[in-house]
């Protein structure tokens, strides 16, 4: 995500490297790389034209300090106008509504019907809410089935009214239901087209004068790059939606939608998409998002994530086998799992300062833990509880098993042991776990 994009910022700042102070000579050239930088980004053009005049006067109008140099500062100064562009804050999104009606709307393939699954687990999981979702794209038999499938998957209720091809009077008939059900919160997914066009603002339109819902969405591929931009305009203009979700910003973005959609249609950003996961979503904050397009990381979110997957008193557990020495195969598959559904491997990894950069070039397989996991789970529950009894034999089984060499599975062992024990010293050491890890939940 914004690779390209902030390596080419990495290239810009260092025309001031080694600069002793900021003229007009020198901010003028990085202005104007900053700029083509931003334009590769498929940043709208006006919108890099502006931001970067703001640059150019804000890096004029300050005096630099004898302990700042030029380059530092003016990173400073991207970085806080790239948080300004994105919106500045986190935007609010109304949950506590009775009920909560939210409506999704997008092109077809922009993500909407998997987005709503999402929504509904991270409001039911972080929000205490009780979600409906429904299916409300009558024209493409798929989306009804996706999303049965999601409700299955998230254990969430999904309201259909298969042979029914109005989806206003599906809507409505969802409405009362939630009611006589006791759902607070009703989600309901779309139909899109291929492109925008009379019978779909219409139809859209009608719906949502017919529910009143409290969020409207515009979902939209961040991959599109400027066509997303335009593509939210012409929404907006007919259907005045209350925020943006961005998906598949895991991918190979060159990320001109983030920082032009704010501006363009004047509607803040509220969440991202990073993965096929039901857990890869974010609430957008567009200083994380600046902190990683400069390549500072995002901490701040990767330790959210980890506390997305611990609770309070499974780590008091972990803490009292660790100073046991007691950690098995069991914790150490739980603690995988977890990792795995923090989300993309390579996107974590990005979150850490300084790592981005490094890994930019690297495939970064998401499966790079099945191998383990399958040499774990042709153990015995017996030698997941007691590692040490798993002798010569005991591995050659374990290899045959899980398909994997016998030297991959020694490999496997012996970097646990040597991870317990490492743990085991530092909980010693330390009387505790790290901070971090407590109150995770």
């Amino acid at each position: 995500m914004f690779n390209n994009l902030s390596e080419r910022l990495e290239q810009s700042f260092k025309i001031l490297k080694g600069e002793g102070k900021i003229t007009e000579l020198n901010v003028a050239e990085t202005v104007k790389d900053v700029r083509r930088a931003l334009l590769e980004a498929d940043v709208n053009y006006n919108v890099a034209k502006e931001f970067t005049d703001r640059v150019r006067e804000k890096a004029l109008g300050q005096k630099v300090l004898t302990s700042v140099k030029p380059g530092e500062l003016l990173v400073k100064i991207v970085h806080d106008e790239l948080t300004e562009l994105m919106g500045g804050s986190a935007a609010s999104f109304e949950t506590n509504a009775k009920p909560n009606i939210i409506l999704m709307s997008g092109l077809q393939g922009s993500g909407k019907t998997t987005f709503t699954g999402k929504l509904g687990n991270l409001l039911k999981s972080k929000h205490g809410l009780k979600p409906l979702l429904v299916a409300g794209d009558v024209y493409r038999p798929a989306a009804i089935d996706q999303l049965k499938v999601l409700g299955d998957q998230l254990d969430l209720p999904v309201y259909t009214e298969e042979g029914n091809q109005d989806p206003v009077v599906i809507a409505q008939n969802a409405l009362k239901h939630a009611a006589s059900k006791g759902y607070d919160t009703i989600i309901i997914d779309t139909a899109g087209r291929l492109a925008v066009d009379d019978v779909l603002m219409d139809e859209i339109s009608r719906i949502k004068k017919a529910v009143n819902p409290t969020e409207t969405l515009f979902v939209v591929d961040s991959m599109t790059g400027q066509d997303a931009v335009n593509t939210a305009k012409e929404f907006n203009d007919r259907l005045d939606f209350d925020g943006v979700v961005l998906t598949k910003l895991d991918g190979d973005t060159r990320g001109g939608a983030a920082l032009s959609i704010r501006t363009v249609v004047n509607k803040p950003i509220k969440f991202i998409g990073t993965g096929e996961k039901p857990e890869a979503i974010d609430v957008f904050y567009p200083e994380r998002m600046a902190d990683r397009i400069l390549g500072m990381g995002d901490v701040v979110s990767l330790v959210e994530r980890m506390q997305d997957q611990y609770d309070e008193r499974k780590a008091a557990e972990l803490e009292k086998k660790l100073k046991k020495n007691e950690l098995d195969f069991n914790d150490f598959l739980e603690q995988i799992q977890n990792i795995r559904k923090m989300g993309n491997l390579k996107d974590l990894l990005g979150m850490i300062p300084g790592v981005g950069k490094q890994i930019k070039d690297l495939d970064v397989d998401d499966d790079a833990f099945k191998g383990i996991e399958s040499i774990i789970m042709s153990m015995t529950p017996q030698e997941r509880t007691n590692p040490n009894i798993i002798n010569g034999s005991r591995r050659k089984r374990i290899a045959q098993g899980s398909g994997n060499s016998l030297q991959e599975v020694n490999r496997v062992i012996k970097q646990f042991m040597q991870s317990r024990k490492l743990l085991h010293n530092f909980s010693k050491m330390s009387g505790n776990l790290p901070k971090n890890m407590r109150g995770m939940r």
